[in-house]
């Protein structure tokens, strides 16, 4: 029989939720997103933190990324679209695992964006979803951004 590692009764929600959003430093440039009404949620509701990009493999900090149609491309032009990728499966079996039904991505993320999406280094946003984002949304998984809170 599996050791059962996290305590919590199995009837309450669980939210996934961006780890940076949390105040986790997994941001690309080592920092955080820290929101304070995800932070004030957190007190009411179990949120669980994840990072794709970390558990794509990808290190903390690491070069920007942003998504190219179904590429994902980092700012020294190097395609990271297996590690994003990795990491959004990785996020789906921690869903599953947990029977979660709802996620609060950070919003504007290559990973994590939902609706919408940097579509170069310039700080240009587009319509569009980060990798994460899509396979969540694809597994009937509700998405909300941090800013729709």
């Amino acid at each position: 029989m599996a050791k059962r590692l996290i305590f919590w009764p199995d009837n309450m929600k669980k939210i996934l939720c961006s780890a940076c959003l949390l105040g986790i430093n997994c941001k690309y440039n080592g920092g955080n997103n820290a929101n304070a009404k995800v932070l004030e949620l957190a007190k009411k509701e179990i949120l669980v933190p994840v990072c794709p990009e970390q558990l794509g493999g990808l290190p903390t900090p690491r070069p920007r990324s942003c998504r190219k149609g179904d590429k994902v491309i980092d700012e020294l032009g190097n395609d990271k679209t297996d590690a994003f990728v990795r990491g959004a499966q990785e996020v789906l079996q921690i869903a599953k695992g947990l029977n979660i039904r709802e996620a609060i991505l950070k919003q504007k993320s290559p990973s994590c964006g939902c609706g919408k999406i940097y579509a170069d280094f310039g700080g240009r946003i587009i319509d569009g979803d980060g990798i994460t984002a899509e396979l969540l949304n694809r597994n009937g998984i509700k998405i909300i951004s941090e800013e729709e809170l």
